[in-house]
């Protein structure tokens, strides 16, 4: 048995009721669910139609998405997050870049590694090597000042923890903003890279070794094999190439406004919805969600 979730931003909330069940007719589905009026539905499917992809494109143009996956084990113990453009909407390396007047360039470098185009550990060490001399305060300036946190992203992590879970923050950015992130968003742990400093200022240099997208997977693996859980009970999210083995071991791997090749390497695509709709597509309804 498969499970179809259509899905909304919450902000438009602009999913009707024909949407839903003209699609469900379509495909000979069950009983429609409505998890949160107009901005999310979900309903059975014996099999995956063939004409998935197509259906998403169209209602891609719509502001919706679809996602489907077995119906079964669906609600996972574990969240292993990105931070970087997923729980936060910057990238924390650009905005210490445009702080030390080499913004466009370290941004083109980040864009390139994040679509897949760069060695993920090369470009880190060329673009960390363009903050040579910056002082270390404006870490602290960037965190206050610059960095936002994604929509639903702490009523993500506060649900999933309220029914048991374990939540992990894993980048490929660094230790002195996942710490702040974590700690602000509830997140049981974190990983990171480690900005090398002496006497108040950054040296241009990364701690060894690189944390990137082997590192995520081992994260993944070893969280999971300490809690006992196995890779199916974990979903994930991220949006970047370096994302992509963590989100292809996890039970569910969700590619959240994602790169477009990233997207198109993932069966779970949100392009619309916000951090809820992993709430969503485990089954939860919005009554059942925490405030953080």
């Amino acid at each position: 048995m498969q499970i179809a979730t259509l899905l909304a931003n919450p902000a438009r909330a602009n999913l009707d009721r024909t949407a839903v069940e003209s699609l469900r007719d379509a495909w000979g589905g069950g009983v429609a669910r409505w998890l949160d009026p107009g901005i999310a539905a979900e309903f059975e499917l014996a099999t995956v139609p063939e004409n998935r992809w197509d259906v998403w494109e169209g209602l891609q143009t719509l502001g919706l998405d679809l996602v489907i996956q077995p119906a079964g084990g669906r609600r996972r113990k574990m969240l292993i997050a990105d931070m970087d453009s997923t729980m936060i909407g910057q990238e924390c390396i650009d905005e210490l870049a445009d702080m030390a007047g080499v913004g466009p360039r370290v941004a083109a470098i980040t864009a390139r590694a994040m679509n897949g185009e760069l060695d993920f550990e090369g470009a880190l060490i060329e673009r960390v090597g363009l903050l040579r001399d910056l002082p270390v305060e404006v870490i602290g300036q960037v965190l206050r000042d610059r960095i936002t946190y994604a929509p639903g992203g702490a009523t993500l992590v506060a649900t999933m923890k309220a029914s048991g879970g374990h939540t992990a923050l894993v980048s490929g950015g660094f230790t002195a903003f996942t710490a702040a992130v974590a700690a602000h968003l509830g997140f049981d742990e974190h990983r990171a890279n480690t900005l090398v400093a002496a006497e108040g200022r950054l040296t241009g240099e990364v701690a060894r070794p690189i944390l990137g997208r082997e590192a995520k997977i081992a994260a993944l693996t070893q969280i999971s094999a300490r809690l006992g859980l196995a890779n199916s009970d974990v979903i994930a999210v991220g949006d970047g190439a370096n994302d992509l083995g963590m989100l292809h071991l996890a039970g569910a791997g969700v590619a959240l406004h994602a790169k477009p090749s990233v997207a198109a390497q993932c069966d779970i695509r949100v392009n619309h919805g916000d951090l809820t709709a992993l709430l969503f597509i485990q089954g939860y309804a919005a009554d059942e969600f925490v405030a953080a």
